[in-house]
């Protein structure tokens, strides 16, 4: 009982940090009347993806870890064009870099086991994992789609097609989410949807003053 507490905790302050994120993005972009790219955004993004990891082992759920494992680099890269990378002390820097292969290697240790508790699950049917693992690969293309559109732009940026993409890949969760009864998830993809559906209008509206 301890421990499950103790997982949902983990998967409560992951979903914090996720959704302050989105709040400081919403905030500063409705400030500014155009979509903004805040760094503190990208470092609560970095944040919630570590303790995400932490709460997809101890879930023994293959879709969540599959999404953060991708877009990791990513909020690092974002960061780093932020010019903030280089500041951080070099042992924060080593050990950020080296989690996920941490966390990948403790999985791979005992590759049948692995198979066996996160593509084998007897709790979650395979279409459930297929499910939930398209609606992850879904929402981490966004992050692929940004990292693209600013690395072509030489600057950190939030698209509009980031927002769209958004939208999907969080409706595919949320049902992902509905079947597999985890509040963590619905509570945080529901916060995400009205947010990203705003940051579309803003991003639109932008646009058509320019």
């Amino acid at each position: 009982m301890e421990t499950k507490w103790f997982v949902f905790l983990l998967g409560l302050i992951a979903q914090g940090l996720f959704s302050a994120r989105i709040l400081v993005q919403w905030y500063k972009s409705e400030k500014s009347r155009k979509l903004e790219s805040p760094l503190s955004y990208w470092i609560l993004s970095l944040a919630g993806s570590m303790v995400f990891f932490a709460y997809g082992w101890f879930r023994d759920d293959f879709s969540i870890l599959f999404g953060q494992f991708i877009t990791y680099a990513i909020y690092i890269w974002n960061i780093n064009a932020k010019g903030v990378w280089k500041r951080f002390p070099l042992l924060a820097r080593a050990f950020i870099i080296v989690f996920p292969f941490l966390v990948l290697a403790t999985m791979l240790s005992d590759v049948p086991a692995f198979f066996q508790s996160f593509l084998k699950n007897d709790s979650i049917p395979m279409w459930l994992v297929l499910l939930g693992t398209a609606g992850q690969t879904i929402f981490t293309l966004r992050f692929i789609y940004q990292w693209i559109y600013s690395v072509r732009r030489n600057e950190s940026m939030m698209p509009v097609g980031f927002w769209l993409i958004s939208l999907i890949g969080s409706g595919t969760i949320i049902c992902y989410a509905v079947l597999r009864r985890d509040p963590i998830l619905i509570l945080g993809h529901l916060f995400g949807f009205v947010a990203y559906a705003r940051n579309m209008m803003i991003g639109i509206m932008a646009s058509r003053n320019r």
